[in-house]
């Protein structure tokens, strides 16, 4: 297969491999540089996966040890390098008074307090929508571990998210009848 096959062939996965790496790095340009260097490894192999289900697991696989050299190499565990403050800044940059904004940012803050094997998980599962089964290859763990993982990161998200971080304005009634 030439290069241009195999650029396409990966091309096509950027936005899922994208998804992915903000979901373990929460950063945009950790994110960014992940792709570009699962592409340029994959790019650089001399054998590839020729089964599609095997290579976009490949493809993931050399993402995720790449996120993993990355926070090594920083000297700390692989958790989420975004701050509340970066998501505020997110939200202060795209606010357009959307309930699907304020959503999508609950989601995000919750993400972020997870740990990282949720995070991992979660984000193969959900963001990327792998199988249990090929998830459990790319974890390199029984697809039972990875069923188990993901009920649990589930269950961590969901409490996550019930005890929030929004806070409802008092309507205009209220706060009349407060004076």
């Amino acid at each position: 297969m030439g290069a241009g096959g195999k650029g396409q062939r990966i091309e096509d996965y950027i936005p899922r491999l994208y998804g992915y790496a903000v979901s373990l790095s929460g950063d945009n340009h950790d994110a960014h540089d992940l792709v570009q260097e699962t592409a340029l490894k994959s790019l650089n192999a001399s054998r590839i996966p020729e089964d599609e289900p095997a290579f976009r697991a490949w493809l993931f696989v050399i993402l995720r040890n790449s996120w993993l050299d990355l926070a090594r190499g920083r000297g700390r565990r692989p958790e989420m390098s975004g701050t509340e403050a970066d998501y505020e800044q997110i939200g202060a940059e795209t606010w357009s008074h959307d309930d699907s904004l304020i959503s999508t940012l609950t989601v995000k803050f919750s993400l972020a307090r997870l740990s990282a094997d949720h995070r991992d998980v979660l984000g193969l599962v959900d963001v990327s929508g792998f199988s249990y089964s090929e998830a459990a290859d790319i974890l390199g763990v029984p697809a039972g571990t990875v069923t188990s993982r993901v009920a649990r990161a589930r269950t961590a998200l969901l409490k996550q998210l019930e005890a929030g971080n929004i806070v409802n304005f008092p309507s205009e009634k209220r706060r009349q009848a407060r004076r």
